[in-house]
């Protein structure tokens, strides 16, 4: 079950066609108003998606030289990554609820981030991505990294 308030906003959401769809609707409109309400449309449509297909985004382990070691860990809700760049130290990324993660069978060194809120997911995704940054470095030659190769719904 996903929620989502939307309180702050001056629209009306409602039930229509015996209750099959979701209707928004705000008066005297104007332009940045309504670029509120197809943003509000967007994020329920979303909540859909995420409840009936869910969100996956597919990260690649990236390296030149010193392999990136991803170990999954507390049931798929906890990336470690190890040696990095020839570093000792240890990179713990811990998922946001309801956000799991998963080593690809078919494909090496990828990792698939899974989740119903699409917000969270891709949240999680960029945890992963953001701690292994290349730091004091040129990041034109050094291109190392966690980095995001494909996003989107899957089928189950």
């Amino acid at each position: 079950t996903l929620k989502r308030d939307f309180k702050h906003l001056p629209i009306e959401l409602y039930l229509a066609n015996c209750g099959k769809e979701v209707r928004a609707k705000m008066y005297f409109a104007k332009s940045k108003q309504l670029s509120m309400l197809r943003s509000v449309c967007s994020h329920i449509n979303n909540l859909f998606d995420g409840v009936e297909k869910k969100f996956q985004y597919k990260m690649r382990l990236v390296y030149a030289h010193f392999p990136i070691n991803a170990t999954i860990t507390n049931g798929g809700s906890t990336v470690e990554l190890r040696n990095f760049l020839g570093e000792k130290r240890v990179r713990i990324v811990n998922m946001l609820p309801g956000v799991k993660v998963e080593k690809s069978a078919a494909t090496k060194d990828e990792l698939l981030v899974t989740g119903t809120d699409i917000d969270l997911t891709s949240r999680s995704a960029a945890l992963i991505r953001q701690s292994c940054l290349v730091k004091d470095k040129d990041i034109r030659k050094f291109l190392d990294g966690v980095y995001v190769s494909s996003h989107g719904t899957i089928e189950e």
